[in-house]
């Protein structure tokens, strides 16, 4: 199995989910829509307990831990079956306890002073947050100017809806979008899986038109 986050262009974020049987049929939601990337964010106290529903039920997902603030939540995300991390914001301690757990980590960034300390600390695929305030699109192009020969990738994040996802997707320098429309609380806590499913299945669609 392919095990980067990116491959599929999107990675959908979830804010909130109650409960492991919710977070179970979440994924399934995404993977009947063609999607088998998930990112759990560490904003709730059941965070961990979802991500090892998935990990334990969900085996086909490539399933990451968003919003890891603390060596301490990378430890429990990774204990818990998390097979990437993610994070807002570059804590270069943070970074250095995924690594240490061989864990793939997605520190965020917007300036360049971050993207070159991300660099020197290992890691090429960066989260770009938050996307749209930060910049946009025309910000990414200038940091590609100095830094797309070093390999460096982003993913996208903050304000990325399935109306700008192509925008994005366009730039060579941006490996995938990331973010919670596909997900939206609201749909989750109605159980709203097949908005979910029709909504990931229409935004690969916008993908797979960009490969031709």
């Amino acid at each position: 199995m392919n095990l980067d986050p990116a491959h599929k262009k999107i990675v959908p974020v979830v804010v909130k989910v109650d409960g492991a049987e919710d977070a179970v049929l979440l994924a399934q939601a995404l993977l009947a829509g063609g999607l088998n990337v998930i990112e759990v964010t560490f904003r709730r106290a059941n965070a961990a307990e979802a991500v090892q529903a998935i990990a334990q039920k969900v085996p086909e997902m490539i399933l990451g831990a968003g919003t890891l603030l603390t060596t301490e939540q990378v430890n429990t995300a990774r204990a818990a079956g998390a097979q990437f991390g993610v994070a807002p914001g570059l804590n270069l301690d943070v970074v250095a306890a995924a690594k240490k757990l061989n864990m793939p980590f997605i520190p965020g960034v917007m300036t360049p002073s971050e993207v070159e300390n991300a660099l020197a600390a290992g890691c090429k695929l960066l989260k770009f947050f938050p996307a749209n305030i930060a910049g946009g699109v025309p910000m990414l192009k200038a940091l590609a100017a100095p830094y797309a020969h070093t390999g460096v990738k982003f993913i996208a994040l903050g304000g990325i809806k399935a109306e700008n996802l192509r925008e994005y997707l366009q730039e060579p320098i941006v490996a995938a979008v990331g973010g919670s429309w596909l997900v939206e609380p609201a749909l989750v806590a109605k159980r709203d899986w097949k908005t979910i499913t029709a909504r990931t299945r229409e935004a690969l669609e916008i993908v797979e038109t960009l490969k031709c």
